[in-house]
């Protein structure tokens, strides 16, 4: 049966707790071992993902609409906490609209090998900050194609609540690790037979267009962070500089729209094999 709360102080509910709170949710979530799937369709897909859940939270209307999620909860033994519109954002920190939210257990990333291992074509996200940007680009690169994402260290988390939700749950379906050391790790990609690009302004960098016309077979690209963009030493140490020719006077592009028009320069075989860089 679901469980009925009354209280946001619970202490049952401490993993919905304070969601709002980039920095506390930062620090928490990895140390807890949890992430926060937030609306049915992206429940489903970490459910289909074989991630899985502690817990789930919704507001009571959502358990006729989710029956069959709160049927398989009950059956196996999964909390399904029920409340208030306003106990639930008293205990969250904002109105949740999206049906429900799930505790999930935070599976253990893989090595960076064995991500690579089948991939032609991955991104690299360099100290990326902003979750939108991140989620954005997830999305992009289940869409388009590309067969592996890295983030290096200082790069928001793909599975704070956020990110999860922008990326319309593909975070979950495009492989995806953490390399580190950075920019260390690009000599790690070149032994895996990787053409590092680097998407920079630089006097020595190549048209998006040119390096397409005759792509590696096995291609990173790298983006950087907003404002700042790459570092200048991951920047020397990339096998090519690549620009996206611009017009009307404007230099460069958001990171997650630059990395859209990459990947789609980069677009290959209907089985998401992409056959360029940028």
């Amino acid at each position: 049966m679901p469980i009925w709360i009354d209280d946001p102080a619970d202490p049952a509910l401490l993993d919905y707790v304070g969601l709002t709170d980039v920095a506390l949710r930062r620090r928490t979530e990895p140390e807890r071992g949890l992430y926060i799937a937030e609306s049915d369709k992206v429940i489903r897909r970490a459910l289909a993902a074989g991630h899985r859940p502690r817990s789930f939270l919704m507001a009571e209307r959502w358990l006729t609409d989710l029956a069959d999620l709160v049927s398989w909860a009950e059956s196996s033994g999964i909390p399904v906490y029920v409340g208030t519109h306003r106990i639930i954002e008293d205990l969250t920190g904002f109105h949740l609209h999206r049906g429900a939210l799930a505790s999930m257990q935070r599976p253990e990333l893989p090595a960076v090998g064995s991500v690579l291992a089948a991939a032609r074509r991955v991104v690299v996200l360099e100290d990326i900050v902003d979750h939108t940007n991140v989620g954005a680009i997830f999305r992009s690169a289940a869409a388009l194609g590309v067969d592996a994402v890295l983030v290096t260290p200082r790069c928001a988390d793909p599975l704070y609540r956020r990110s999860i939700r922008v990326s319309m749950g593909t975070v979950f379906q495009v492989p995806w690790t953490r390399i580190d050391p950075w920019p260390g790790g690009v000599e790690l990609l070149r032994d895996n037979g990787f053409h590092v690009a680097a998407m920079a302004l630089s006097d020595d960098s190549v048209s998006l267009d040119e390096l397409a016309a005759a792509p590696p077979e096995r291609l990173a690209v790298v983006m950087g962070t907003e404002g700042d963009g790459l570092s200048t030493r991951t920047v020397a140490s990339a096998d090519s500089v690549v620009r996206i020719p611009m017009a009307g006077g404007v230099d460069s592009l958001n990171v997650a729209a630059a990395s859209a028009v990459a990947m789609w320069a980069l677009r290959g075989a209907p089985q998401g094999l992409a056959d360029g860089a940028g």
